[in-house]
């Protein structure tokens, strides 16, 4: 395997990306962002220097922060990366696959490094089929099919790149797993060369089958269910809905956003048109104005970007997360259901009492690992959901800051413009 790449102090470097320093980044994109503004000699000299008053850039409050507290340590067996998306276009439907980069040294696989493609349906699969084989585990989402009510066509660049990064979260949440990571559905996913084989082996009959009885038991409900669990559920219930108010708000704002940021597209060019009919005194005013604008239209299509690409996407994914813990909920209650049910009969039964008792004893031991899966995975989901959230939190106020900022400096260089004097009323004064 490769050497991971070094990394800054309190960064893990993953085997699969293409690492570079934070501070490396920042500047980059400083520097960037100063060309755009056209700030340049005693320009960037006046924007560098900052008061002992003045508040630090956005990006030296976000390298200050330390969001690494809770993150748990990355296995070191076992790392996914899905990249590389590609259009197929064939007589019966179109589709986009991936490619599902692997790279481990455990055991139960043949080689250290696989490299496969897979579209959208396999992910469908793999994780019904973990749901199926590990129902009191808490199964990460997948990104919907279909997101903002259809009216996005999932051919599109900014589409299949979200959901790219969606399905290499959903991957590497499963390969940090300590029991789902060593499914063999999963270990199918990863090394296959034809999946198509693996999914044929489920027929129809038996996930019809699998449905029925899912559906049959929804309706058992435990006599005491734990005060614990009663929490988990009172509490992904709550944060589903906080979460659903947040999305349809965050929706609303970034329609706002495209709306003004269209206006200003149009806004901008009249000033450039206008100035070409005026004197110079007036002209290059006219043309400052244009630039200011441009600038702050970039700027706002830049923070689009990130709501589009980070901010909705984080906020669907725990959404649906929360869909799932309840699911899960309602399936370890089916199970304390049918293990009350049992104790119940075996009270009331008179004869072969021995082999019912064996019954039970199974039903109990199924109910107290359901209860120890769900509540190991309900900690990891803890940790994980406080890490993203404030990653995304200061991700999002970096953003706006910048935001503001981009469009602050782009108006500060108009100041000098509109105090130049005419060259008539200098030559007077001399």
């Amino acid at each position: 395997m490769e050497s991971a790449a070094a990394a800054s102090p309190g960064r893990v470097s993953h085997p699969l990306s293409d690492d570079s320093p934070l501070l490396e980044d920042e500047e980059e994109e400083d520097d960037d962002d100063m060309k755009e503004h056209g700030a340049t000699g005693k320009e960037e000299t006046h924007m560098c220097e900052r008061s002992p008053m003045q508040p630090p850039s956005p990006a030296s409050l976000l390298n200050r922060l330390q969001l690494g507290e809770e993150t748990e340590s990355e296995p070191t067996d076992l790392f996914v990366r899905v990249d590389s998306p590609e259009k197929h276009v064939t007589a019966m439907e179109t589709y986009i696959t991936y490619r599902v980069t692997v790279r481990t040294t455990r055991s139960e696989y043949d080689g250290m490094e696989f490299v496969v493609r897979r579209r959208y349906q396999d992910f469908d699969w793999l994780r019904t089929k973990l749901e199926e084989t590990q129902p009191t585990h808490i199964i990460p989402p997948l990104p919907e099919k279909f997101v903002m009510k259809g009216v996005v066509d999932r051919f599109t660049e900014d589409f299949v790149t979200t959901r790219q990064k969606a399905l290499d979260k959903f991957l590497n949440r499963l390969a940090n797993h300590p029991t789902l990571s060593f499914s063999s559905y999963f270990h199918s996913f990863l090394t296959a060369k034809d999946l198509a084989l693996q999914r044929r082996g489920a027929s129809l009959l038996s996930r019809v089958g699998e449905s029925v009885r899912l559906v049959a038991g929804a309706g058992g409900r435990p006599k005491a269910r734990p005060p614990e669990f009663t929490a988990m559920s009172d509490f992904t219930e709550a944060f589903g809905q906080k979460l659903g108010t947040l999305e349809r708000i965050a929706q609303r704002i970034l329609k706002e956003q495209s709306e003004y940021q269209t206006e200003l597209c149009e806004y901008a060019p009249l000033y450039a048109s206008w100035a070409v009919h005026e004197e110079a005194e007036l002209s290059r005013p006219l043309h400052g104005v244009h630039t200011c604008l441009a600038s702050c239209s970039r700027a706002l299509e830049r923070l689009m970007v990130h709501s589009t690409q980070e901010v909705l996407p984080t906020l669907r994914e725990y959404s649906l997360y929360a869909d799932t813990v309840q699911a899960v909920l309602r399936r370890r209650d089916q199970i304390q259901a049918e293990f009350e049910a049992k104790v119940e009969s075996l009270a009331s039964r008179k004869e072969d009492k021995e082999g019912y008792a064996e019954d039970v004893d199974k039903l109990h031991d199924r109910m107290e690992c359901a209860n120890a899966n769900l509540k190991a995975d309900w900690e990891r989901w803890q940790r994980n959901k406080r890490r993203d959230l404030r990653e995304l939190l200061v991700s999002h106020s970096d953003r706006n800051m910048r935001y503001y900022q981009e469009c602050l400096s782009s108006w500060e260089t108009l100041v000098p413009l509109l105090q130049d004097k005419p060259e008539e009323e200098k030559d007077q004064k001399s």
